[in-house]
Parts: C-alpha cells; sequence; structure tokens
C-alpha cells in the first residue's frame, strides 16, 4: 500500500498560480497512491491568494477516476450570497472505504493568536492485509495552547478507535446506523503538524495511549534511524531570518512498523510550499 501525504495550500504553487490540475500530475508522477491525504483544500474562497474561488475538492476529485473522495473542512462560513465557503482536508482512496468520520478539534479562545477551526478526517481502508485506520489532520499554526489541545484529542481519538476494535458488537442491531462495520487499531496518522520534530509534542504523539493499543511511531525515525527529518516547509520560500523545517510527519501504529518498505520527503516539487510525504508499506 502507497500513501501520499501532502499539504498542498490550496493548490497554490511557488509560482502563484492556483492549479489543482498540476496537484494531481505531481502526485501520480511521484509515487501512484493507493491513498492520498491532502490539507489547505478550498470551497469557495476568492480571497486567498490566486484562486477564484474554485472548488478544489470536487476538481481534484475529478483528477482520480476511481478513487472516492471524501472531504472535511474546519472552516465552514456563509459567503454572503446563499452559498458556504470551506477549507478543510481531503482523502482520496482506490482502495475500499469501510468507514468515515469527520472530528472536530479542540478549539480553545485565544484573543492574542489569530486561529481556525480545525479538523481530523479518519477513513478505514480495506488495506490489502486488513482494515487500517487512516486520520489526516492539520493542526494550528499560530497558537501553541491550540495545538496541544488538539495533539491530546488525537491521542484521545487513536485510544477510543483502538478499544472500539477490541469490543465485541452488541447483538441488539445488525442493520441500519447500529451494523457493526469494521474498526481497526492499526493506525496511520498523517498531516501538517505545525510543529517541529524537536517540539514535545512530536514526542507526546508517541507515548502510549492505554493498554491494548499499539504506540504511534514516527515512520521517518523509524525508516532513517539516527538520521534527521528532511524539511518539508518553506523549502523553495523561506521566511526571513527561518530556516526550512520539517512539520508534515507520518506515524504508523507500532504494529505497522515492520511493514514500513520507504518513507521519503520530496525536495523537488514547487506546486505548493509544502513537501509531498510518501510512505510505503509492504507485507
Amino acid at each position: 500500500m502507497k500513501l501520499l501525504q501532502w499539504n498542498i495550500q490550496w493548490c497554490r504553487g511557488m509560482d502563484g498560480a492556483v492549479d489543482p490540475a498540476r496537484i494531481a500530475r505531481e502526485a501520480r508522477r511521484l509515487h501512484d497512491p493507493d491513498v492520498i491525504c491532502l490539507q489547505e483544500v478550498a470551497d469557495n474562497f476568492p480571497a486567498l491568494a490566486g484562486s477564484r474561488g474554485e472548488n478544489q475538492a470536487e476538481l481534484l476529485a475529478r483528477e482520480f477516476p476511481g478513487y472516492t473522495a471524501t472531504y472535511a473542512w474546519g472552516v465552514d462560513v456563509p459567503d454572503g450570497a446563499g452559498g458556504r465557503r470551506r477549507f478543510g482536508n481531503l482523502v482520496l482512496s482506490r482502495l475500499p472505504l469501510l468507514r468515515t468520520l469527520r472530528h472536530l478539534l479542540p478549539w480553545p479562545a485565544t484573543t492574542d493568536t489569530p486561529s481556525m477551526p480545525r479538523v481530523a478526517l479518519e477513513v478505514v481502508v480495506a488495506a490489502p492485509f486488513g482494515p487500517l485506520r487512516v486520520t489526516t489532520t492539520h493542526l494550528e499554526y499560530y497558537s501553541s495552547a491550540q495545538r496541544s489541545a488538539q495533539v491530546e484529542r488525537l491521542r484521545a481519538l487513536h485510544e477510543e478507535a483502538c478499544a472500539r476494535a477490541r469490543a465485541t458488537p452488541s447483538r441488539a442491531y445488525h442493520d441500519g446506523p447500529f451494523e457493526p462495520l469494521a474498526h481497526a487499531s492499526s493506525a496511520i496518522l498523517c498531516g501538517d503538524f505545525n510543529l517541529r520534530p524537536d517540539d514535545p509534542l512530536h514526542a507526546r504523539l508517541q507515548e502510549r495511549v492505554a493498554d491494548g493499543a499499539p504506540r504511534l511511531v514516527d515512520a521517518w525515525q523509524h525508516a532513517h534511524p539516527g538520521r534527521p527529518h528532511p524539511p518539508s516547509f518553506r523549502l523553495h520560500d523561506p521566511a526571513r531570518g527561518e530556516t526550512p523545517y520539517c512539520c508534515d510527519f507520518v506515524f504508523v501504529s507500532e504494529d505497522l512498523a515492520p511493514d514500513v518498505r520507504a518513507l521519503a520527503i520530496d525536495a523537488d516539487t514547487q506546486a505548493s510550499d509544502h513537501q509531498p510525504v510518501m510512505l510505503d508499506l509492504r507485507r
């Protein structure tokens, strides 16, 4: 199974052009992924630089026939003309989708920094080796307090999902919305976490949440022990006085760690201000 993780900056490249088709071409060129996890996908946001207000979730879904598209937006506000403006995360999968969940992450009030609502989009896919839970997210950039609360919620979601996977379904109902569909403790958590590898929150994500729940581990550190993470942000457009750094990660549950065959960050593409992260699992 191949997974591509990428913050696409509303499809805006380093040349300033917003081009969903280019994002799709780069994704296919880089990895031929089975599951694609994207952040900063915009719909009806013409105020974003270079955008005409296009529905990027819909345009990207058209670029991947044979994939199922699932969208979750943290920002969902009126546009003043009877429509909605939305901004969030997108999963595209050519593996069958067994379940989809959309989780609103904590958004503690703050008056000293800008912020926006954030979500985690969770799907269970039928991977070749069994049900696999894939969650993608985009944590707050400006507020460390919000980011910390969001990390704790991600840990709680992992614990809850693992508990459901261990539980015996009730026999009371077997159809309709109560149908006991697949749960999975094997998991991938990926996204733009807006924190660096030496941030304590990076280590916090990898701490065990409960007995019986597999610990999450950084797939880069597992695949490349002792090697620092390559930069995934500002590589081609560094901010003044700021060194490019890694904030885009893929974590895998420890039962999947032996199946990690490759984890790479592409340094060449300039189709976004972030670099794609590519995971190969083989069993």
